[in-house]
């Protein structure tokens, strides 16, 4: 009805998007920067659209076209900060991102933006600054959640620890009000996967289907992206898919398909359906195995579907990316996720999503020796080489040097730690320890957590 309205078209564009179809998504933004080359939003969701679809250059010259339009148009300066960041462009990320500050109604999520690289300390003016604006009580609780996550940082970067964790409980508490999340319904989930997959199950697939196919599964703040950055930089993989939604999407269309949820019809999928739902997999993927043999799949919600994606690809590897529970959990607390990551904003509910992760990759170890690979981040950071040789023999890759200059890499990174794997490897990432006894509410519930699913 109305073909020529750019609000729509980014709307359709958007919706495109967000199911995956990135072509479709791209060919809507042309149309519109075609139809009102004017038009700054059709610039800017022509450029989120190239982001999606990692067109870096693309996505770059989309966003300077929009803000040569409106030089102060803050989402496309913003957008251009992440992307820039993705590309380790640090520098030119911080002039975006401060440049962001001075629109007041855009400041809080460039705030967040600013702290959330991690690399660049934050000031005491930043810090009088970050309490004028949380003092502020116009802000609607999405901006006190991004204010309050800045905060927390500038506050740690002044060394003032107590103080900043008890502005993350405050503001936790906040993001948690508009989250919905049920601990013990999730935790009967992880039960029922385990139990659907005790028997090991007969697949009709080839041994080598999925060959190409290494699954890094963690818990947020693990170091998966390290490991990625640092098997991506091998010249046989392709690492710039990053967190893929294929996985979970195969195994929610085939229980659209059998009307019921997954895992309540594994016992009744027979092998040749694994060997089905694993060349969907591979048909999902077909472009991220293009120019390499192999590549990465990073996505958080792998997990729990381990069993499932080693009936579906024979061949594929599985690396298990570890580290310190204390120091994984409050990574998490002290870190606001785009989206899905709920249980992260209450002590207990995390804890207890660590110890069903813990549990089930405990599982997965037992049935899958031989393909699935346990790497912990202290252990890599003590001996970067002897683990990165252990690694890539677990992958059957010829050792690179190029895996230990892994910084050096140019791929795009879009998760929360793009900044920190373009730095060589710290000797130690360890800050559980500099919080003291304000950590101790953390301690207890991972203590209370596991004294209760030992009692299940």
């Amino acid at each position: 009805m109305q073909p020529d309205d750019g609000d729509l078209l980014a709307e359709l564009a958007d919706a495109l998007r967000s199911t995956d179809d990135l072509q479709g998504a791209i060919a809507v933004c042309r149309a519109a920067t075609e139809r009102a080359p004017k038009a700054k939003a059709a610039w800017y969701h022509l450029a989120r659209a190239f982001v999606s679809g990692v067109q870096a250059d693309a996505a770059k010259r989309a966003f300077e076209r929009a803000l040569t339009l409106d030089p102060d148009y803050a989402q496309a300066r913003g957008g251009l900060g992440d992307l820039l960041r993705s590309l380790g462009d640090i520098d030119g990320a911080v002039a975006c991102y401060r440049a962001c500050l001075r629109d007041h109604g855009y400041a809080p999520r460039a705030w967040f933006q600013l702290a959330n690289l991690k690399t660049e300390p934050l000031t005491t003016q930043d810090v009088v600054a970050l309490r004028s604006l949380h003092d502020d009580h116009r802000l609607r609780d999405g901006d006190c959640v991004f204010v309050g996550f800045a905060l927390a940082r500038a506050l740690e970067d002044q060394q003032l620890y107590r103080t900043a964790f008890s502005t993350l409980v405050a503001t936790n508490q906040i993001a948690r009000r508009h989250a919905q999340w049920d601990a013990n319904a999730f935790s009967r989930t992880i039960a029922a996967i385990d139990a659907a997959f005790k028997q090991p199950l007969a697949t009709a697939a080839p041994a080598a289907q999925g060959r190409e196919v290494i699954f890094l599964v963690s818990m947020p703040r693990s170091g998966s992206t390290l490991v990625a950055q640092i098997v991506s930089a091998h010249p046989q993989v392709d690492g710039n898919g990053g967190e893929l939604p294929d996985l979970e999407a195969v195994l929610i269309a085939e229980s659209n398909r059998r009307r019921r949820a997954f895992p309540e019809w594994v016992a009744q999928a027979t092998p040749d359906d694994w060997r089905r739902l694993g060349e969907d997999y591979l048909a999902r993927t077909a472009r991220w195995h293009h120019d390499k043999p192999r590549f990465t799949d990073k996505a958080l919600a792998n997990w729990p579907l381990v069993g499932a994606a080693a009936a579906m690809l024979p061949g594929a590897r599985f690396i298990d990316c570890r580290r310190d529970r204390l120091e994984t959990c409050l990574a998490c607390f002290r870190q606001l996720f785009a989206f899905g990551t709920y249980y992260s904003y209450d002590l207990d509910e995390l804890a207890s999503y660590w110890h069903d992760y813990d549990h089930l990759l405990r599982a997965w170890h037992a049935r899958l020796p031989d393909r699935l690979l346990e790497l912990t981040h202290e252990e890599l950071l003590r001996d970067q080489e002897g683990q990165t040789r252990r690694l890539l023999d677990f992958l059957d890759l010829p050792f690179d040097p190029a895996c230990l200059e892994f910084h050096r890499s140019d791929r795009q990174v879009r998760t929360f730690s793009a900044a920190q794997v373009r730095q060589p490897l710290q000797a130690d990432t360890a800050r559980a320890h500099r919080y003291g006894a304000a950590l101790q509410p953390l301690r207890e519930a991972l203590a209370r957590a596991g004294s209760q699913r030992q009692s299940r």
